[in-house]
């Protein structure tokens, strides 16, 4: 059974400021109903209050209120007012209050969702998830009819994680657009969707999604306590879910996965992970995530797995050079110079000659410059940001080497560092690389390359404590467990990967049959 889905906030003493008003049962009066109503949500432009009373419904009173914007106002003129307004089932001389009730919910609403509620803290809610009110005089109880239809973005391709072959298509802001794409991928009864509120002034919709049986029953457990725990008044992105409820809280390095692509999370899904969909971003989330699953992208296994397992090995490659090229180049050119050959030391010599700054000064000056071009580029307007970074780039990095402020191989140096980047398939480790990098290259400006060394071996003791809800960050290499290494560094052939990871799962199921590698006919007999 789920946690407690719906609610996801309990210590009402530790709430943060948020209005406290008395829970306020619905009055047999509709005029005391609507009045206590419009004390609460307040005079808004966009909020419609209807009040109708006809000879078909004799002395029966009817009050709609829904909010513009947030409604199909199809939907509500031929689901809910229509029907109700030409019936001749309601009149109050036959029926009473509450069979009326029932009547209109059991009987007249052609809508798929009406739900009861006898506070108006049970109606609110609802209300503004773009439900419409119905409220009867002579009643202590509502319904809520589900006739949500607010503007929302279309499809589209990813932004942030396009590929060259597979699926084009990306989560919108849209929860249940989310949920219902995965559904598309994964038709069977074993998917489950638990929804909950978070945050007490937004009321944020969030979807836990996983497979039941594949999932890891303490990780799900564990996901939900911390869902639960979050205490906030607001959620607005993926990213308040990802701080909260994520281990690790001062580690560089990220424990959570986001994504925006369906197939990503389908594929994690049925791998043992679960899915986050925040309501309001496209960027949904996958937990427990380790180290490695950072550097497999949802493309590697659209395309054979040779080309794959290279790809792999060129992230990897790119990791380290990220982190480590600038810093590198520091302690070399600073303090080891013997380890370079003549030649190449004479070149870099030549360069360096003129040059007013030291080598920690130079990379500091060109990586921060990046970083400001990088972050420019992101917010200028789309048509001019890519221009005006290559060409600020362009300019100002020849600008400072013919003026002499920094040589042309720190130039290089920090260019390719930049490039490899970006080969790196998750933003999330990427921005961490971008942190450590700058650590590393004020270790190697004092402590050279035994400092550089040292730091790795710290950062590699710190990823070796890390865990992710339970799972070590470093698995299947740290604890090393060599049969699952087959989608680590390299990808095998698909036919080969016939049981699904133990480290996510905390327990080995088949994912596929043996046996499956492709052979011509009569061999299998031979």
């Amino acid at each position: 059974m789920p946690g407690n889905p719906q609610r996801a906030n309990r210590n009402k003493s530790d709430n943060p400021e948020q209005s406290a008003l008395a829970p306020f049962p619905l009055d047999p009066s509709l005029e005391v109903n609507l009045q206590e109503l419009g004390r609460r949500i307040g005079h808004s432009s966009d909020i419609v209050v209807r009040r109708f009373t006809n000879e078909s419904l004799g002395s029966l009173e009817l009050a709609f209120i829904y909010i513009d914007g947030l409604v199909n106002a199809d939907v509500v003129n031929q689901g809910v007012l229509q029907p109700l307004l030409e019936t001749t089932k309601l009149n109050s001389e036959f029926i009473s209050a509450a069979d009326a009730f029932h009547v209109i919910k059991n009987q007249m609403l052609p809508i798929g969702g009406v739900k009861e509620g006898n506070t108006l803290e049970a109606l609110l809610p609802m209300l503004f998830d773009g439900y419409t009110l119905i409220l009867l005089g002579g009643l202590q109880a509502g319904m809520a009819a589900a006739t949500s239809g607010w503007e929302k973005r279309g499809i589209n391709e990813p932004t942030s994680q396009g590929v060259i072959r597979g699926p084009k298509e990306g989560f919108t802001e849209s929860l249940r657009t989310g949920t219902s794409m995965l559904r598309r991928r994964l038709k069977t009864p074993d998917l489950r969707i638990e929804e909950y509120k978070i945050g007490q002034r937004t009321q944020t919709g969030v979807a836990l999604v996983y497979l039941e049986g594949i999932a890891s029953e303490q990780v799900l457990k564990e996901i939900r306590r911390r869902l639960n725990a979050i205490n906030t008044d607001s959620i607005l992105e993926s990213n308040y879910i990802e701080e909260f409820i994520q281990d690790g809280g001062l580690t560089p390095f990220p424990t959570i996965q986001n994504t925006e692509r369906p197939d990503a999370m389908a594929g994690g899904i049925l791998e043992g992970q679960v899915g986050i969909i925040i309501d309001g971003t496209p960027f949904a989330l996958l937990a427990p995530s380790t180290f490695f699953n950072f550097f497999q992208s949802s493309e590697d296994y659209y395309q054979r797995y040779d080309i794959t397992s290279f790809l792999r090995l060129i992230r990897y490659s790119a990791f380290f050079v990220s982190m480590l090229l600038p810093a590198l180049y520091i302690a070399v050119t600073t303090f080891h110079q013997e380890m370079l050959p003549t030649t190449l030391l004479i070149s870099l010599a030549a360069q360096r000659e003129g040059v007013p700054l030291p080598a920690l000064a130079e990379a500091l000056l060109m990586e921060l410059t990046f970083d400001v071009l990088r972050e420019a580029g992101v917010r200028m307007p789309r048509t001019i940001g890519p221009a005006i970074s290559i060409v600020g780039a362009l300019v100002l990095g020849q600008a400072a080497v013919q003026a002499g402020l920094v040589s042309a191989a720190m130039v290089i140096v920090v260019s390719f560092t930049a490039i490899s980047n970006f080969v790196i398939p998750s933003l999330a480790i990427a921005n961490s690389i971008r942190l450590i990098r700058f650590v590393m290259m004020f270790i190697a400006a004092t402590l050279g390359l035994f400092g550089i060394m040292s730091f790795l071996i710290v950062l590699l003791i710190h990823m070796a404590g890390l865990r992710s809800f339970g799972v070590p960050y470093l698995s299947p290499v740290a604890p090393m467990v060599p049969r699952y290494l087959k989608d680590i560094f390299i990808r095998v052939p698909l036919w080969d990967m016939t049981m699904r990871p133990k480290t996510i799962l905390g327990r080995e199921t088949r994912r596929q049959g043996d046996k499956q590698k492709p052979k011509p006919q009569g061999e299998d007999h031979a």
